[in-house]
């Protein structure tokens, strides 16, 4: 840490981005500055809150990026964060995206629902609040005006054009100005207004009524009510018709939810609500979460509405086209005021729930602690081994803190000298790697270490503790059941059988600690199996020799990638067809003979 001090003394009084590293190189962290060294300095002065603890205590090394200004600087740690996506920071789903409907601009216009915003002219209204409702929206539409429904014009005239939903412009002539008329009508009915559509409507019914032509008005009448249900679900908040975005955010305990009402031609139409932690101060994780939100889109809004205490004109550099204000009275400060409430609601629900949970899996931890007479077990640390016939043979821990996974602390072991046939063996070698490190560290020894096993497993980790180590830990044995789940545990020098209730919270945290380090276990194994099968399966393929084994390493990512990619994908590893058929051909039979062989773990 003292190196670390040192390290902050030389850093610029200038903007830029800092990426804190752990002890193993990888960055956990990005952040953006307006001045470098006072604020990376901040981490390491002072109080911190607990997730920013937490952060701090895993820095074992930062680099830094100096930018021209502090809105490059935010742009740029925007881009670290999604290409390193790291542990602490604020990280939005790339798949999160609002389903908008599309008019094209071509010269047979069509409707259709799409997540993606291509600058070809189209116009675009939404978002809507799921697929759903763009999709029941377009379908009005579509029984509304006659706009083309193939994506290719067919050779002929298709069902829609005799149901009179479409104009068949694959047959006959359309004029320009009818497409005008219609496009027209159709930006007015999106943009809210469907009084002209809905007056049309009811005189055609009228008429049909008239006519005695029953089912013909039926029908008209129920066009005229899915219009109101539609129009119905859109809240009137503006007469100017403009396209805004509201954001707000409430923040507590480490924890911060972001609420944006989207409102479109005057129109409060959906809303997204994102809970989530963050790392230093609620200013800059909202500014970190605004900028990755607006990378995704390709249109913006006229108007973005802030929150106090955000600063304005670096959003107004962010969002150059776009009106950015903070409303202090009106219509606009009510809906501010609006989405503030929303905010704080929700996340006031949501640390309800984390403080149920945390009772939860506090007192699941302090069950088990009573049943096995060890008093509270607020660390555990799990084992469990795997193999295939002996080849690849692994083991794997994980550990969990008051009764919730702790992943950071998981570690993987790849079995050095046991005999990968001994299970035994290979359980006294872990738990040996395992506590000389925590020793020699000096760091936590686990309340109580279970381990995947009955007599024999408990007997070889005692073995290593007691008469090795001198470390005289709580250890269970989790037997399993015909079901591979876990029955009940072995405990204590004379093995008893401890019997938990299965409707105990107990119960259900040894339950989960079972398939969790089975399923860690399994998972490394078939990575290691993986690259060994693929390896050993590659030597015996003539023409694929070192450099080429290499090239295929960095173009795919697992053997299944290798199996099915199209062929043409091999070029990029510099492989030519009938090789890289060869390769599929010799990785699908060993596929084969693998899952003939079956697989054994434990």
């Amino acid at each position: 840490m003292n190196k670390i001090k040192e390290k902050v003394l030389l850093l610029p009084h200038q903007p830029g981005c800092y990426l804190m590293k752990n002890s193993q190189g990888q960055i956990i962290y990005v952040g953006k500055a307006k001045n470098l060294r006072n604020r990376v300095g901040s981490y390491f002065t002072g109080q911190q809150d607990g997730k920013t603890m937490q952060l701090v205590m895993m820095i074992a090394d930062f680099e830094y990026m100096v930018t021209a200004s502090e809105l490059e600087a935010l742009i740029l740690e925007c881009n670290l964060i999604k290409k390193h996506r790291p542990k602490y920071n604020v990280l939005l789903k790339d798949d999160k995206s609002y389903p908008y409907i599309r008019l094209t601009k071509e010269e047979h216009p069509r409707l259709e629902v799409t997540r993606k915003q291509v600058d070809d002219g189209s116009r675009y209204f939404g978002p809507y609040p799921h697929a759903g409702a763009a999709s029941q929206t377009k379908k009005l539409l579509d029984r509304l005006y006659p706009l083309r429904k193939c994506k290719n014009l067919p050779k002929r005239v298709c069902l829609y054009y005799h149901l009179g939903q479409c104009l068949a412009p694959c047959e006959y002539p359309v004029s320009s100005a009818e497409y005008e008329r219609i496009v027209e009508e159709i930006v007015r009915f999106l943009s809210g207004d469907a009084r002209q559509v809905k007056q049309d409507l009811k005189k055609q019914m009228e008429e049909a009524a008239e006519k005695l032509e029953f089912e013909k008005a039926k029908e008209l009448r129920d066009l005229l009510r899915d219009i109101e249900m539609t129009m119905e679900k859109q809240h009137v908040v503006f007469q100017d018709q403009t396209d805004r975005d509201v954001f707000a955010f409430a923040f507590e305990q480490g924890q911060m939810c972001v609420q944006v009402l989207f409102v479109r031609q005057g129109k409060w139409m959906e809303r997204d609500v994102a809970i989530f932690p963050y790392v230093g101060t609620p200013e800059e994780a909202f500014l970190s979460y605004l900028t990755q939100f607006y990378q995704r889109y390709l249109l913006f809004p006229k108007e973005v509405l802030l929150p106090t205490d955000v600063d304005v004109q670096l959003v107004s550099q962010l969002l150059p086209k776009v009106r950015v204000h903070i409303p202090q009275r009106g219509t606009k400060k009510r809906l501010l005021d609006t989405a503030m409430k929303n905010a704080t609601i929700a996340l006031q629900e949501r640390l309800q729930w984390m403080a149920k949970d945390e009772a939860k899996t506090v007192l699941a931890a302090e069950q088990l602690g009573e049943y096995l007479n060890v008093g509270r077990v607020a660390r555990i640390e799990a084992f469990d081994n795997s193999n295939l016939q002996g080849a690849a043979p692994v083991s794997a821990m994980i550990c969990f803190i008051d009764g919730k996974p702790a992943k950071s602390e998981y570690r993987k072991y790849k079995i050095r000298s046991a005999d990968s046939k001994d299970d035994l063996g290979m359980m006294k070698e872990v738990i040996r790697r395992r506590y000389i490190r925590l020793l020699r560290e000096g760091k936590d020894l686990p309340d109580l270490i279970l381990v995947d096993g009955g007599r024999g497993q408990i007997l070889a980790a005692k073995d290593v503790l007691e008469n090795e180590l001198g470390l005289y830990l709580p250890i269970a044995g989790m037997v399993k059941d015909e079901k591979h789940q876990t029955s009940y545990l072995l405990h204590g020098d004379h093995f008893t059988r401890v019997e938990i209730p299965t409707n105990s919270a107990a119960f259900a945290l040894i339950q989960r600690i079972q398939a969790e380090v089975h399923r860690f276990a399994i998972t490394f194994h078939r990575q290691v199996r993986g690259k060994e099968m693929l390896t050993s399966a590659l030597d015996t393929i003539p023409g694929v020799g070192a450099k080429r084994k290499q090239r295929l390493f960095q173009t795919f990512s697992s053997i299944e990638e290798m199996k099915t990619a199209p062929i043409s994908e091999f070029r990029k590893a510099g492989i030519g067809e009938k090789l890289a058929q060869e390769i599929q051909t010799t990785l699908r039979q060993l596929q084969k003979d693998d899952a003939k062989k079956g697989t054994t773990s434990s």
